[in-house]
């Protein structure tokens, strides 16, 4: 059988693809790898459909032993890996002979990582889906260790790729693209402007949910209380303390404190590869037809 067993599994690694899209109306969120461009291009490389699934590794720490010949690969965040002790290269299809053990130690810079197999990892989908959702409890639960995993049927195109030349994620302050709204007139100018001029740490409560961030409040023009609504990937939700959270892969569906605006679509896998203890800004696009204008604070 094509397949291989977990041996460590590091702080947290789960079965990952391109998620559960469509269904918000059923109170299903879409989940998913939380950086998907790295887990596309693993999948690219490899000859697979970009949305198979694959494993998305926190910090490091993965260890897997193949039960049978396998071509790998690894992207996202630039862990060092060893085949049986042996340094290999990221952003390329690996050879894993049957027994051969593939370790990913922690990364210097970046978050997650994602460890692609020719085939993609056929376990059962629920709705839809091979991803993991930790907040729902959706899908296959995170890895532990004697976990064997089985391997889908290989594709009939073949690797055109030796290595993807892909810069490392950032270690340093990350900057993030946001479209003002749809709450940002419950803030007062000085929010508004505190939200584009300063920079916010990422905090250790962070997970695939979300990432609470620490820094200046964001203080609100309006005291009274806002019914839940629905809640998409990048919204910047600020709840009484005024310290926002950015919603990840795996948030909540609908939330009632308000959202003051949401990072674009392509910044989201730049924010998931973010680090506790990291800075990040946010900025309007200069060419955004959405921008933070000028109003009364009693509008």
């Amino acid at each position: 059988m094509r397949a291989f067993e977990v041996v460590e599994t590091g702080a947290l690694a789960t079965v990952q693809d391109l998620g559960r899209p469509g269904l918000a109306s059923l109170g299903v969120g879409v989940s998913g790898a939380a950086d998907t461009r790295s887990l596309r291009l693993a999948n690219r490389l490899l000859g697979n459909d970009e949305g198979a699934a694959a494993l998305e590794v926190t910090f490091g720490g993965l260890a897997i032993r193949a039960g049978a010949d396998l071509l790998v690969a690894v992207t996202g965040a630039p862990c060092p890996l060893l085949v049986d002790g042996s340094p290999r290269p990221l952003n390329a299809p690996l050879t894993l002979g049957a027994g051969q053990e593939l370790r990913l130690l922690a990364p210097p810079v970046g978050l997650r990582s994602y460890l692609a197999v020719r085939g993609g990892i056929d376990v059962d989908p629920v709705l839809g889906s091979r991803s993991c959702d930790v907040m729902a409890g959706l899908g296959p639960k995170p890895l532990e260790v004697g976990a064997r995993l089985p391997v889908g049927i290989p594709p009939h195109c073949f690797p055109e790729v030796d290595v993807a030349p892909t810069p490392a994620p950032c270690g340093d302050e990350l900057m993030l693209r946001i479209v003002p709204g749809p709450r940002s007139d419950w803030f007062t100018a000085e929010a508004l402007e505190t939200l584009t001029s300063s920079s916010f740490e990422v905090t250790s409560e962070s997970n695939r949910v979300g990432m609470r961030l620490d820094g200046p409040e964001l203080e609100r023009c309006r005291t009274d209380e806002l019914p839940s609504e629905g809640m998409v990937p990048g919204a910047l939700q600020v709840p009484p303390a005024g310290r926002p959270t950015l919603f990840l892969a795996d948030h909540p569906v609908t939330g009632g404190y308000p959202v003051v605006g949401v990072v674009v679509t392509d910044d989201i896998p730049i924010a998931a590869q973010a680090r506790p203890g990291q800075r990040l800004r946010f900025r309007v696009p200069p060419n955004s037809p959405y921008q933070f204008g000028d109003r009364d604070d009693d509008s």
